[in-house]
């Protein structure tokens, strides 16, 4: 099976495109405004941190001096000045600062403040107080913080060695031996079920979450302490539809984190490899399908620069896992293989 995906990578750039605004540098995440009236129309720090991460990824980053030295002013910009943070109301601070340093990395640069909030975390005693409130009901959309404190550090050029060794170690100690995401004790704990309220945590929020850890694992070239069991739960939730419904119908976050979770373990350990490389073939064809089939021009998912990103993010996945089935006019180049955090 070969998915010629040339045209839909010109429909990405135009869309990118679409959402520039009158400054140059400045990016809209969103063109038109929702039922409830919740989106932040105009320059959004998602939408210029996203538009720089999708151009890198489909081979459009290169640009004139001019409009290179606009986009860095203008995500630099977005900055407070006084905690060093980046914030927008979608997220939380700590992730939308990750996201917004990561993005300045792929110029090769650095915010203008240090992160001045975060520099608690360097003691010891701080970061794994940190780490171990992040494991509640609702492990998924904590996991920004856990894993964008490591990622807004490196991204920022202000990683210690003794920062680091802590977080993995934290990592190593409290991985689960059952499921092989994070944490022992509380993951093991969860339902391979599509649904997920707070009281039924399914186990794709674990592994969701799993993935903010998994890429910065990845980018430290940290080993894994239970590869083989991130896998069989990779499998499990694929093949019983233990993901959310959302799974495979839109442009989203939720795909690349299953696809990386398989693809990175099975990189550590042969343990079913067979299994695996059948189940990514599997769901490349499927998601081709279903990005080559969507509205370009109204889809809202397509339209949300956020989501879209994500969406990217698992195309560029797809064709480094299966070498030659996944045609491009360039090759596509994942931010994660770069830097840490999307």
């Amino acid at each position: 099976m070969k998915s010629d995906l040339r045209e839909l990578i010109e429909n990405i750039e135009k869309c990118v495109k679409k959402h520039e605004l009158e400054i140059p540098g400045q990016y809209a995440r969103w063109l038109w405004q929702d039922e409830k009236k919740s989106r932040e129309l105009g320059v959004n720090e998602y939408g210029c941190a996203d538009a720089a991460n999708i151009l890198y990824t489909i081979g459009k980053f290169a640009c004139k001096e001019e409009i290179r030295k606009a986009r860095i002013k203008e995500l630099k910009s977005l900055q407070n000045k006084e905690s060093g943070l980046f914030t927008e109301k979608t997220h939380h601070p700590i992730h939308t600062t990750a996201h917004c340093c990561a993005a300045l990395q792929l110029f090769d640069e650095v915010p203008d403040t240090k992160l001045y909030a975060l520099h608690k975390y360097y003691d010891k005693k701080e970061l794994y107080k940190l780490l171990d409130g992040l494991f509640g009901y609702d492990p998924w959309p904590l996991s920004h913080q856990g894993a964008g404190v490591y990622a807004a550090l490196e991204t920022a050029g202000e990683m210690t060695y003794e920062f680091s060794e802590n977080y993995f170690n934290w990592f190593w100690e409290n991985a689960d031996e059952v499921t092989g995401f994070w944490k022992k004790g509380k993951v093991n704990k969860a339902r391979f079920s599509s649904t997920y309220t707070p009281e039924n945590i399914a186990m794709y929020a674990y592994m969701a979450g799993g993935f903010h850890y998994l890429f910065n694992h990845e980018y430290a070239h940290k080993p894994l302490r239970y590869p083989e069991k991130m896998i069989d739960s990779c499998i499990k939730m694929y093949t019983e539809n233990a993901l959310p419904g959302t799974f495979m119908k839109k442009c989203n976050f939720i795909e690349i984190d299953w696809l990386y979770c398989i693809n990175r373990a099975s990189r550590q350990t042969i343990h079913r490899n067979g299994e695996v490389r059948d189940l990514i073939n599997d769901f490349a064809k499927k998601y081709t399908e279903m990005m080559l089939s969507l509205d370009y021009e109204n889809d809202e998912s397509f339209n949300d620069l956020h989501m879209l990103f994500g969406a990217v993010c698992a195309l560029a996945e797809l064709q480094d896992a299966l070498p030659g089935k996944i045609v491009t006019e360039r090759p596509l180049k994942l931010v994660l293989n770069r830097r840490p955090f999307i």
